[in-house]
C-alpha cells in the first residue's frame, strides 16, 4: 500500500530544520536578506520552498512551488511524494 501523499498546505509554516528534517537536504539554498529559499529535487520534479522571517521566531515557509525538470507547472502533492519523506 502506498504512503498517502502530503499535501502542500501542509508545508506553509514549516521552518528550514523542519523542512530538511520531512524532505531532506537541499540541493540549494538562496538567502536574500533575510529570506531564505529551499531547493529540493528528484529525478521527477522540483520543489522550491519560499522562507520568510515570522514574528519573534526562525524564517518559516509562506510559499512552495512544484515544477517537472522540464520547467513545466507539476501537481504539489505529487512532487512532495516523489521527493520522499523522510522521518
Amino acid at each position: 500500500m502506498a504512503a498517502p501523499q502530503q499535501p502542500r498546505h501542509l508545508l506553509l509554516g514549516f521552518t528550514a530544520a523542519q523542512l530538511i528534517s520531512t524532505l531532506g537536504t537541499p540541493a540549494l539554498q538562496i538567502r536574500e536578506g533575510s529570506s531564505l529559499k529551499l531547493q529540493f529535487r528528484s529525478s521527477g520534479c522540483v520543489l522550491d520552498a519560499y522562507l520568510y522571517p515570522s514574528a519573534g521566531g526562525p524564517p518559516k515557509v509562506t510559499y512552495v512551488d512544484a515544477r517537472l525538470p522540464s520547467g513545466a507547472d507539476t501537481d504539489q502533492a505529487a512532487c512532495i511524494s516523489a521527493l520522499g519523506v523522510h522521518s
